[in-house]
């Protein structure tokens, strides 16, 4: 009997141990916590249930020890230095190293190890999602708002009702009006009248033809500054924002993520043209990025919208999420273009963005203070971080381009400007007085051959 209690306490003891150790694998960390610190530094190359550039995390810990007999310490090595453990000969860290097209992950030493035991506890335990609303409130909800619905509606129909027997008795009032003045037609007295009255247009043109050549005179000089007007707007498409082939929100990408212009449109500061990026720029981003999980959601979009979108940048350039790799078939997008200058027009942006960026930003503030800019490309292109389908902000005609040029002063701060327009600048200050300014204008900005050539 002693002997049999006596391996029943040995069973529990080990009963306990296994457990203790079962749990020390997989409920060591915080899952909230691990939720926090994944998203922070592992979603740009990891998801739980899908492999992007590194592989699928979800429940990482448990299919380590079934297929590799690895525990929770090899990982804590790998993520705080992998090269290091690469380096010591490591089998199985070398052989994630080349099955990954030899892609080295970033180390992380920053990461303590109840850091690393959260980041586990949640790819092992992810927490549940936030409860949806109480079925019972959203019912009593729905029922509300289906009464205000019906109230709503008998009364449109009353207002209805009511105004149709109001246009019912004006209609039967005209009538009566209109019976009387056929009555009044037949006296005598009106059939008198009626005879000394002209009864045709050209007895009225005849009669008074000194009124009818003023009338033409105006309606002349109406129609020809009607269309001098229209052809003074022909090629300006002020609003114009044409549907893309590929949905590109600025208001995501500029807007909500900060990123900068220059990023994308790189050629903006350094070269004549900004031209449209290339799919690849999309794909620095987006090879890594294949669902939209932001916060903002455009009226009338959603979440499976914005993946479409993305599908479709895959699709262009022949990108494979499940296997990360490019096919090779790639599809030309065809974007249509919003801002086109015309051929007879120079006008070079690293001119503007480099040497005019800070002369164009303090001019264009001073004269809008209620829409004041940080960069030098919402002058011209307007709040583009705020849009989410991009239009054509403003006139982009010649007099827009002179007015810019009268008003704006050059950056007489910028140690080259000052030196080089000293002479010029004392000319003015003799010639206007000692208030007077180095305008665009000052400088050659109203020649035609700058622009025109």
């Amino acid at each position: 009997m002693i002997s049999w209690r006596k391996h029943y306490k040995r069973g529990l003891i080990a009963i306990y141990v296994l457990l203790s150790t079962s749990a020390s694998i997989y409920a060591q960390g915080d899952a909230k916590n691990g939720e926090k610190l994944f998203k922070a530094n592992c979603t740009a190359c990891h998801a739980l249930d899908k492999q992007l550039v590194g592989p699928a995390l979800g429940g990482v810990v448990d299919r380590l020890k079934k297929e590799q007999n690895l525990d929770t310490d090899w990982i804590r090595k790998w993520v705080k230095d992998n090269k290091a453990l690469r380096a010591s000969g490591d089998k199985y860290a070398n052989e994630v190293f080349a099955k990954f097209n030899k892609t080295e992950m970033l180390a992380f030493p920053n990461l303590s190890d109840k850091d690393i035991d959260d980041i586990l506890e949640y790819t092992t335990n992810p927490p549940a999602p936030e409860p949806a609303a109480d079925a019972a409130t959203a019912s009593d909800t729905n029922s509300v708002a289906a009464l205000e619905m019906a109230q709503k509606q008998s009364t449109n129909s009353k207002v209805i009702l009511i105004s149709l027997i109001a246009i019912g008795g004006l209609l039967l009032w005209l009538l009566l009006k209109l019976r009387q003045l056929v009555k009044l037609q037949q006296t005598e007295e009106l059939a008198g009248l009626n005879a000394t009255r002209a009864v045709s247009f050209g007895d009225m043109y005849r009669k008074y033809s000194y009124i009818g050549k003023g009338v033409l005179v105006v309606l002349g000089i109406f129609a020809a500054y009607g269309i001098w007007n229209w052809l003074m707007w022909v090629g300006v498409y002020k609003g114009y924002k044409p549907e893309q082939p590929i949905y590109f929100s600025h208001k995501i990408h500029a807007g909500e993520n900060k990123i900068d212009c220059q990023l994308c449109h790189s050629s903006a500061k350094y070269g004549k043209v900004s031209e449209v990026p290339s799919m690849n720029v999309c794909m620095n981003c987006h090879k890594m990025i294949s669902e939209y999980k932001g916060k903002y959601i455009e009226p009338g979009k959603d979440k499976a919208f914005y993946d479409g979108e993305i599908q479709k940048i895959y699709s262009a350039v022949g990108w494979d999420p499940a296997s990360q790799q490019y096919t090779g078939k790639t599809q030309p997008v065809e974007w249509t273009r919003i801002h086109n200058m015309p051929d007879f027009v120079y006008f070079n942006h690293a001119q503007h963005v480099v040497a005019g960026e800070n002369a164009i930003i303090t001019s264009f503030n001073k004269k809008n203070p209620e829409a004041k800019i940080d960069v030098v490309c919402k002058a011209c292109h307007g709040q583009i971080d705020t849009m989410n389908v991009v239009q054509m902000a403003n006139d982009f005609t010649m007099g827009w381009c002179i007015e810019c040029h009268r008003t704006t002063e050059v950056d007489m701060t910028n140690g080259y400007n000052k030196e080089y327009f000293k002479n010029l600048h004392d000319k003015l200050k003799k010639q206007y007085g000692s208030g007077t300014k180095v305008t665009v204008a000052a400088i050659g900005g109203l020649e035609c051959g700058k622009c025109h050539y």
